[in-house]
C-alpha cells in the first residue's frame, strides 16, 4: 500500500493510505460520470482549486488542466460562469467534512486516487447522489442539446462529476 504525504497551503503533516487502485473499487451506489481528470481539463471551479496541491495527485490529471495559478478565473470553467459559494460559505453550512478542507471535490480525488474512509466516504456519496436533481432540472426545463440552456447548473453538475453535456 502506497501512502500519500499532503503538505499544501490549507493542509499540512495530513497522510493517507490508497487502499484501493486508481479509479476502481467504487461503492457499488457510487458511479460518477467524470473523472478528476476530465473534469480538470473540462474546467471546474474557476480552474484555481488544486493550485497548490498538484504533487498530491498523479501528474497526468494536471497535463491539459485548465488551471489559473493565481486567483480564480471563471473563463477557465466550461461554460465561463461562476457557479460555487466560497470555501467560508462551505464551512457555515457544514459542508467540510472530514480531512478534505476543500470539500467535495478533494474528497472525490481522494477517494477515486484511492484512499476510503467508509463513514466519510458515505456522506460524500449521498451528497453525491442528492446532487443529481439538478440534472433533472435541466431536463425538465432545457431542450436535449441546448448546452447554453442553465449553464449554472450544468457548471454544477459538471463540479460534481455528472456530464453536464446533454
Amino acid at each position: 500500500m502506497k501512502i500519500i504525504n499532503v503538505h499544501d497551503k490549507m493542509q499540512k503533516n495530513y497522510q493517507y493510505e490508497l487502499a484501493a487502485p486508481e479509479g476502481q473499487d467504487f461503492a457499488p451506489d457510487f458511479t460518477p460520470e467524470l473523472t478528476p481528470q476530465q473534469m480538470l481539463e473540462m474546467g471546474v471551479f474557476e480552474g484555481h482549486y488544486l493550485t497548490d496541491c498538484q504533487d498530491e495527485f498523479p501528474r497526468s490529471w494536471f497535463v491539459n488542466a485548465r488551471l489559473s495559478k493565481t486567483t480564480p478565473d471563471i473563463t477557465q470553467n466550461y461554460f465561463g460562469v461562476k457557479s460555487r459559494l466560497s470555501l467560508n460559505e462551505w464551512q457555515k453550512r457544514g459542508w467540510i467534512i472530514g480531512p478534505d478542507v476543500r470539500g467535495w471535490f478533494q474528497w472525490y480525488c481522494r477517494y477515486y486516487y484511492g484512499r476510503r474512509l467508509p463513514e466519510i466516504d458515505s456522506l460524500q456519496i449521498k451528497r453525491w447522489k442528492s446532487f443529481k436533481r439538478h440534472k433533472a432540472q435541466i431536463l425538465k426545463n432545457c431542450y436535449i442539446g441546448d448546452i447554453e440552456c442553465r449553464k449554472r447548473q450544468r457548471q454544477a453538475l459538471l463540479q460534481w462529476a455528472y456530464n453536464p453535456l446533454f
